[in-house]
């Protein structure tokens, strides 16, 4: 084999279309652009919001109803644990989020998020649980079975400057 013997891929190299060469082409006369209008032209292309003059869509959803917290977005999304699924772990183990994740009770996502126990099932041993939230029955069976419940405390943001003013301006008003 020698340098000069290389050569590109077959059929990776295409040749450039030529437009505007003549009737025999079949891109001749406008050049595959259609007859006149805007995306005829040089330089004529059609913005990608544009709504053929309706009012374009970013403008719109300002109005649409319900848009503000939909999929919640703002809401606090709490992944589900019942105490029926506590039932693998081993006597006197500390069930927090990175155990859940690793024995596949959760994805690494929902371990990084909140975490709510919920009382589904029975449980018959000790366990240590941590985690942001507990329904009252869930509360019950685990401390009924010689276990220890932890809240992790979840993080409150401070109060902007702009949040305070709102709330002088409404409590002058009132």
């Amino acid at each position: 084999m020698k340098l000069s013997d290389l050569r590109p891929a077959a059929g990776s190299n295409k040749a450039e279309r030529r437009v505007g060469r003549g009737h025999g082409s079949g891109r001749g006369k406008t050049a595959g652009r259609g007859t006149k209008g805007q995306k005829a032209r040089t330089g004529g292309h059609v913005n990608r919001s544009f709504n053929g003059g309706q009012t374009r869509l970013s403008k719109r959803l300002p109005f649409v109803r319900g848009l503000g917290n939909g999929r919640g977005a703002l809401r606090d999304v709490y992944t589900i644990i019942n105490v029926e699924d506590l039932g693998q772990f081993a006597p006197d183990t500390r069930v927090e989020p990175a155990v859940l994740v690793a024995s596949g009770l959760m994805t690494p996502a929902e371990g990084r998020g909140l975490i709510k126990v919920l009382g589904n099932g029975e449980i018959d041993h000790a366990l240590t649980v941590r985690a942001h939230k507990f329904s009252e029955s869930a509360r019950a069976k685990i401390e009924a079975s010689g276990g220890t419940i932890e809240i992790i405390p979840v993080k409150v943001y401070e109060k902007t400057k702009r949040r305070d003013n709102q709330e002088q301006t409404q409590d002058a008003k009132a």
